[in-house]
């Protein structure tokens, strides 16, 4: 069934009929379609069109083909164009001629802002819910190895030592400001918008702080011309998605390389790796590969919306239909991508030996050489001049750090007094790193704490 037609004396070509249906994606809107019927239906009764008794007639039949809904044998019309369509013929058939009452006063503008802003909010919390236990398995590998050393990458470099639970907890951060972003994007769609009308308000006093309480909204919108416009709510959580798969994206390479034959320092559990159709000896990381893969897809659906919205004149126009299936596949992919990488990092073991042996090797100490150099009173750049000659000499003759005695780096420099000798242990120069926020066993063991409480409240 059409919502409008009156004005025109032939119907929508077959073409156009078809070009233009969304059914087939925007049917997933269905319940919030429901909630916000049922709603508007309450409202209704307030400003008079509907009697309690039509009120109750409307609002039960409405529940009816909620439930109706997830019935396999829930068939939509080949009529119908959209899930308000759908709603609204279904409810023709359960509620009868008063069913048609129901779009007093509202545009499908309107009613599709508000579908999405129910939606999206719901997608915000699962989201959120998946990163904090994502979030929660890191903690606990990082708890497993609270000692073992690393190397730290610059420019895929090796560069300084650092704590396993240190470079965990890295990506613990990442994921906590895009909790944090997903639940700004929320806040930005727990907005209420009916009564915005198509875009000039509603011709009928409804009470909207009364329809917001309703439906759990924090506000109502302010200007109904924006409301008609407005897909900001929507790119705000695209970009929180593709943040979030960004920042997926990067541990997944990470770990693609650590666990590389080349690497060496962990392992992937066997249910989130396969093999090789040809090759028999492979193990390959796919449910990392997959993620890497889907971050460019999320990412894609923001440009995609973006691109879309760039150019659009005040207030609403078709092209705004195409807002909804980037949206569903950002959030289809950043809740699968979510999960999968908690079981990828449930199924992580750490060959701490290995790092550390990488660490050991190569000249991850320099830096703590030149600034203990720096503590005792050796100008910093005549330090790292130094520190730099002790490496070059290293690599000349073939001499891992370890390889130097305190004797040895006292005849190279008499700066190097017999202390220094210690700081040729990656896990010893490190304990120099105590300030907030460094790789110091004591203040990575007071953050290991501190994201513990955090993810407490973030369940609270």
């Amino acid at each position: 069934m059409k919502l409008w037609g009156g004005r025109f004396q032939e119907g929508p070509s077959e073409v156009f009929e078809r070009f233009g249906r969304s059914l087939h994606f925007d049917r997933r809107l269905l319940d919030c379609d429901i909630r916000g019927s049922q709603a508007f239906a309450r409202a209704l009764e307030g400003v008079g069109i509907l009697t309690g008794e039509e009120r109750a007639r409307i609002v039960e039949a409405l529940e009816q083909i909620r439930l109706e809904a997830r019935n396999p044998g829930f068939e939509a019309d080949a009529a119908d164009e959209d899930v308000h369509t759908l709603v609204i013929r279904k409810l023709q058939e359960r509620a009868g001629a008063v069913a048609g009452k129901i779009h007093t006063g509202r545009s499908r503008n309107e009613q599709v802002s508000l579908d999405v802003r129910l939606w999206l909010r719901q997608e915000c919390d699962r989201a959120r819910g998946l990163l904090a236990a994502l979030m929660g398995s890191l903690v606990e590998l990082a708890a497993r190895y609270p000692d073992a050393v690393i190397p730290g990458y610059t420019h895929l470099r090796r560069a300084q030592a650092v704590l396993w639970p240190h470079y965990l907890l890295a990506y613990f951060e990442m994921f906590a400001r895009d909790w944090e972003r997903l639940g700004e994007a929320r806040r930005r769609a727990n907005v209420m918008p009916l009564g915005s009308g198509a875009l000039a308000g509603s011709g009928f006093p409804f009470d909207r702080q009364a329809l917001a309480r309703d439906l759990g909204f924090a506000s109502v919108t302010a200007n109904s011309m924006d409301v008609s416009a407005d897909r900001d709510f929507a790119l705000d959580f695209l970009y929180a998605a593709s943040t979030t798969l960004l920042h997926l994206s990067r541990l997944a390479e990470d770990w693609i390389l650590y666990s590389s034959e080349e690497f060496g320092w962990m392992d992937l559990g066997e249910g989130v790796t396969s093999g090789s159709s040809l090759m028999p000896q492979k193990k390959n990381p796919d449910s990392l590969e997959l993620i890497r893969g889907k971050s460019g897809r999320v990412v894609g659906c923001l440009h995609s919306l973006l691109m879309t919205m760039k150019g659009l004149p005040l207030t609403y126009n078709r092209d705004m239909q195409e807002d909804k299936e980037p949206l569903f596949e950002a959030a289809d992919q950043l809740s699968g991508s979510l999960e999968m990488a908690r079981v990828v990092v449930d199924s992580a073991t750490l060959r701490p030996a290995v790092p550390a042996a990488a660490a050991a090797e190569s000249w991850v100490v320099a830096t703590d050489l030149a600034e203990a150099l720096a503590r005792a009173g050796t100008p910093f750049h005549q330090a790292h001049q130094l520190v730099g000659r002790l490496v070059l000499a290293s690599l000349q003759a073939g001499k891992k750090p370890a390889d130097w005695s305190a004797a040895e780096l006292a005849a190279f420099a008499p700066e190097f007094t017999s202390g220094f000798a210690r700081l040729l242990s990656p896990a010893e120069g490190m304990k120099s790193r105590e300030i907030p926020g460094g790789t110091g066993p004591g203040a990575v063991a007071a953050a290991l704490e501190e994201a513990r409480e955090r993810l407490k409240r973030m369940a609270a």
